[in-house]
C-alpha cells in the first residue's frame, strides 16, 4: 500500500481581493475591447474572493522581459519551495514527529510556469539537508493536471520501493507569466482565475509505520491511478511560447468537454476496481474555476457536498494550476474529513487535453 502522510503549503505574501483584480483588469484591458464591460462578469461570477501573488499589483502594470520574469520565477520558486517542504515535514497538525530530510528517498518537482536547468529540485536540495543520493524527477508541462500526476508517479515509485518516502513539490507562479501586451479574451479569463501557490505532499510506501508517525485517525491510501489523453486536443489548453514568454491558451469549451468526455473514463477506471460512482464519498478535485466545478457536478452526477472543499479553495486562493489539488487535499487531511474505509477520487485536468485520476481509500488505526 501507498499512503498520503502529510501536506505542506507556502502562501505567497501579496493577497489581492477580486474587487482589486477587477480594477486592475479594467485599467489594463478597457481600451482593448469595445465591450469590455460585458467581460467583467467572469471576474464577479467566478466565486473567487481573493488570491495570492508573489509580487505586488504595481509590478504587473509594467513590461518585463522573459529573462526578468523567469529569473524571478527561479528565485521565488526556491524561496517558497523551501517553506512548503519544511511545512510538510514538520506539520504538527498531521504528524506526531517530524520527518527527517535524510530519510527522503525521492523528490518529484512539478511546475509549468517557469524554466530552470538545473531544475528547481536541485536548488532545493542545495538549500535543505537532503542526502546527496536523493533521486530527482522534475515534471514540466502538465499544467493544472501536474499535481495529481506527481502524486501518481510517487505512488508508482513507492510500489516499486515500498520502504520509500517521496516528496511531491509543486510550484506554480502563474502571475509571473502575465503578458501585458496580450489583449486576447484568453488572457482576460486567465487574469480572472489564476494565482500563485506552492505545496508539498509526502507519500510513503507500505513498509512505513504511518500509525506511529501520523496524528490522524485515518489517512488515505492510494489504490490505483489513471492517466487519460484526449487525442488531437492540443489547442484546448496550454502555452503559446513567444519571444516575450508564455501566452495562455484557454478554450471556452473546457466545461462542455468535461461534461461529455470525463464521465465514461471515470466509470471505466472505477469499474476496473469493482466500484461504482455512487460509492465515492470524497471528490478531491482540482477546481479549475466555477464552470469547471459545475461541469464536474453535471458530468459525474456528484452533489455540492462532493465539491465544497474544492470550492472553498477556489474562493480563497483561485486557480493555482498544479498546486490547487494539493491545497484541497491538505484541507481533507487537516479537518480529518475521511473516515476508515471511505472511498475518494483525486482528479485534475490539464493540457493535452488530459486527466489524471487517483483512487484512494481511507485506512484507520
Amino acid at each position: 500500500m501507498v499512503y498520503i502522510l502529510s501536506v505542506g503549503k507556502a502562501i505567497p505574501k501579496y493577497e489581492m481581493s477580486q474587487e482589486t483584480t477587477v480594477e486592475f483588469a479594467s485599467e489594463i484591458f478597457q481600451d482593448s475591447f469595445k465591450d469590455f464591460d460585458r467581460l467583467l462578469p467572469v471576474f464577479k461570477n467566478g466565486e473567487i474572493e481573493k488570491r495570492q501573488f508573489s509580487q505586488p499589483v504595481e509590478w504587473y502594470k509594467k513590461e518585463h522581459s522573459f529573462e526578468e520574469k523567469n529569473a524571478l520565477y527561479i528565485e521565488e520558486a526556491v524561496k517558497y519551495g523551501v517553506i512548503a517542504i519544511k511545512d510538510c515535514l514538520t506539520n504538527h497538525l498531521l504528524l506526531q514527529s517530524d520527518i527527517e530530510y535524510e530519510d527522503v528517498d525521492a523528490i518529484i518537482f512539478v511546475s509549468t510556469t517557469g524554466l530552470s536547468t538545473p531544475s528547481i529540485d536541485a536548488k532545493l536540495m542545495n538549500c535543505l539537508p537532503f542526502k546527496e543520493t536523493t533521486k530527482r524527477l522534475p515534471i514540466w508541462g502538465l499544467g493544472c493536471a501536474g499535481g495529481a500526476s506527481g502524486l501518481s508517479r510517487a505512488y508508482e515509485y513507492c510500489i516499486a520501493y515500498p520502504n520509500s518516502i517521496v516528496l511531491v513539490v509543486s510550484v506554480e507562479l502563474c502571475s509571473l507569466t502575465f503578458q501585458l501586451d496580450d489583449r486576447s479574451k484568453s488572457n482576460v479569463i486567465g487574469t480572472s482565475l489564476f494565482a500563485d501557490g506552492v505545496a508539498c505532499t509526502c507519500i510513503v510506501g507500505s513498509h512505513f509505520e504511518w500509525k506511529r508517525r501520523s496524528r490522524l485517525k485515518a489517512i488515505p491510501k492510494i489504490i490505483g491511478t489513471r492517466s487519460i489523453l484526449m487525442r488531437n486536443s492540443e489547442d484546448v489548453m496550454g502555452w503559446d511560447i513567444k519571444n516575450n514568454g508564455l501566452y495562455v491558451i484557454f478554450s471556452r469549451n473546457i466545461p462542455s468537454i468535461i461534461k461529455q468526455w470525463l464521465r465514461p473514463h471515470v466509470i471505466k477506471f472505477l469499474n476496473e476496481h469493482k466500484l461504482e460512482l455512487e460509492q465515492i464519498a470524497h471528490f478531491i478535485a482540482h477546481p479549475g474555476g466555477k464552470k469547471v466545478l459545475d461541469a464536474y457536478l453535471e458530468g459525474l452526477g456528484f452533489s455540492n457536498e462532493h465539491i465544497h472543499i474544492s470550492k472553498e479553495v477556489l474562493t480563497s486562493h483561485g486557480n493555482m494550476s498544479s498546486v490547487t489539488v494539493m491545497y484541497v487535499l491538505a484541507l481533507y487531511l487537516e479537518r480529518q474529513l475521511g473516515k476508515d474505509r471511505d472511498l475518494g477520487l483525486i482528479a485534475a485536468l490539464g493540457p493535452g487535453f488530459s486527466a489524471e485520476l487517483l483512487l484512494v481509500q481511507w485506512e484507520g488505526r
